[in-house]
Formats: C-alpha cells, sequence, structure tokens
C-alpha cells in the first residue's frame, strides 16, 4: 500500500467515524503541513515516510530494529511486510506503550538516554514502518556515522 493511499484511507476512515460537521477544514503544523482538523480541537499530522525513514535511522530505533535486514536484532524487525494493514497509528503507539518500560531499559542500557519523540516524529516513524516502498530504499547508508559507531562497539561488547 502506497503512502498516499494509506494517509486517503486513514482520512476517508476519521471522516466516516466523526458526527457530521465535526470535520473542520485543516490546521496548519509548525513544520507547514497541513493536518486534518476536528472541531474537538484535535488533529492528525500529516505522515512523511521519507522523513520517518531518516529518523528510524538518527533516533536511534535502528540499533535494536531492523528493516531489511538493517539495523539491530535486540528487538522485533519492522519491516512493512510484518505489519498488520490496515494498521490505526493509535494501535501502533499503544504497542509501544505496552512495551515502553523494555524499551526505556534498553535504550538507556544501548545508547545511554531515552529515545524522544514529537507527535510529528512517531507519526512519520509509524509511516515509515508502514511503507514497503519507502523501506526498500532504507540501506546502511541512511544510519548516521554516530550511530553505526555505536551499533559497532555494541557488536563488539556482544563478543566479548
Amino acid at each position: 500500500m502506497t503512502y498516499i493511499s494509506r494517509q486517503m484511507i486513514l482520512a476517508i476512515a476519521v471522516v466516516w467515524a466523526l458526527p457530521v460537521g465535526a470535520q473542520d477544514s485543516g490546521h496548519m503544523t509548525d513544520n507547514g503541513a497541513m493536518s486534518q482538523m476536528m472541531s474537538s480541537g484535535l488533529f492528525l499530522p500529516d505522515m512523511d515516510a521519507a522523513k520517518g525513514r531518516a529518523l528510524f535511522a538518527s533516533k536511534g530505533c535502528v540499533v535494536c530494529h531492523s528493516i531489511n535486514g538493517v539495523g539491530g536484532e535486540d528487538a522485533p524487525a519492522l519491516d512493512a511486510a510484518y505489519m498488520d494493514l490496515p494498521m490505526n497509528p493509535f494501535e501502533f503507539a499503544a504497542r509501544m506503550w505496552r512495551g515502553a518500560p523494555a524499551m526505556v531499559a534498553a535504550q538507556e542500557d544501548e545508547l545511554g538516554r531515552q529515545i524522544e519523540f514529537t507527535g510529528q516524529e512517531l507519526a512519520d516513524i509509524i509511516a515509515f514502518v508502514h511503507d514497503s516502498e519507502e523501506q526498500k530504499a532504507f540501506s546502511a547508508d541512511d544510519i548516521p556515522e554516530k550511530i553505526e559507531e555505536m551499533m559497532r562497539q555494541m557488536g563488539e561488547e556482544d563478543h566479548d
């Protein structure tokens, strides 16, 4: 499923589920993207799989998770082929929340800190994790040198 069709399905599902008149015209986010605004004051951010690909590597998700066989093996692979489709992004976040204690402990152990996300960053990462086309472009070249060095050191420690 492509980025556009997934966005369209999500928008249709949200509009369908809303009471008549609950949809507003939209909301400009801090990064200049239009998002779906609802009269309740909530909005759904645009989800950008390409930005998510960069964040997956730069935030350190790749240290424990892999995509296309690139990345760590300490946590489940996040290839789109393994994802439930269609996926409610809130369900994905709920699954992360259920695993939060273990993930935070691993992050503090492996990265020396807990990874923090803005709502937009999480939306973009969720888009990437569910976009098989964008994942095809993911490679070791996407991993920043700092993260790559950390992964190399962790691999050496595992073999000591």
